[in-house]
Order: C-alpha cells, then sequence, then structure tokens
C-alpha cells in the first residue's frame, strides 16, 4: 500500500523508509527530545534524503493511541487515521509543509486524495492493531 503511494500516487520510485508503530510516552519523548514541543502528538518524520539525489529516506513514527482517540474525535475508524498520519508524513518527506494556512490547506488536499485512492483500492478497515 505504502510503494503504491510513493509509486502511483507521488511518482517516486527511490525510497528507503521504516515506520513504526509507538505508545503515547515513546512519541512524547521523541516529540520533546527532536521537536522541542511539549506533549504528546499522532506523527513524527524524521528526513534521512539529505544530499541523496532522488532517493526519499526516513523514518516516521505513528502514535497509535492518539489515532484512535482522534478517530473517535472525527467520527472516522483509527485505520483511516493511521494511513492519514503515514501520508502526511511521507508528504512532509516529499517536501510538503503545513506551517502557514495556504500550505495547510494544499497539504490537506494531497492528503485527502491519497486517503481516497488508498481506501478504493485497499480495504484499510482490515488493517488490525
Amino acid at each position: 500500500m505504502i510503494r503504491v503511494l510513493l509509486q502511483d500516487h507521488l511518482g517516486r520510485r527511490e525510497f528507503h523508509l521504516a515506520i513504526h508503530f509507538v505508545g503515547n510516552v515513546q512519541i512524547t519523548r521523541l516529540n520533546e527530545a527532536y521537536l522541542r514541543h511539549r506533549g504528546v502528538t499522532d506523527v513524527i518524520a524524521f528526513d534521512y534524503s539529505k544530499g541523496a539525489s532522488g532517493l526519499l529516506c526516513g523514518e516516521i513514527f505513528v502514535c497509535l493511541p492518539e489515532a484512535i482517540v482522534q478517530a473517535r474525535r472525527f467520527r472516522t475508524a483509527w485505520q483511516h487515521e493511521v494511513v492519514r498520519y503515514i501520508i502526511h508524513a511521507i508528504l512532509h518527506l516529499c517536501g510538503y509543509d503545513d506551517r502557514t494556512a495556504g500550505q495547510r490547506r494544499r497539504m490537506r488536499s494531497a492528503e485527502n486524495a491519497a486517503l481516497r485512492q488508498l481506501a478504493a483500492r485497499y480495504a484499510l478497515l482490515r488493517l488490525s492493531k
């Protein structure tokens, strides 16, 4: 599924990614140590592509408990939240930013398009804990 996102939707042919599913304690530690933000967050991406021509290289940490909480809040399935987080992180690794309102709109639009494409192709609700 991630390969389809990268190749078909984002046009990326060369990539090396690690995706980790973590709990609140680990994501909070990462968030505070590396991003200098306090508390829990949903997803963190580390870009290791610097200087690697055309290669998308990174590490993604997804907080599964936060996905479950946010899925309830937004009245969606936690599986869709997890996939959205992964898409969001990959978009960051591909150069998208979400610091301004315009950038957030562009990124959300790209997330929604990718999520629709993957949901049409895969049974996302079959993902399990």
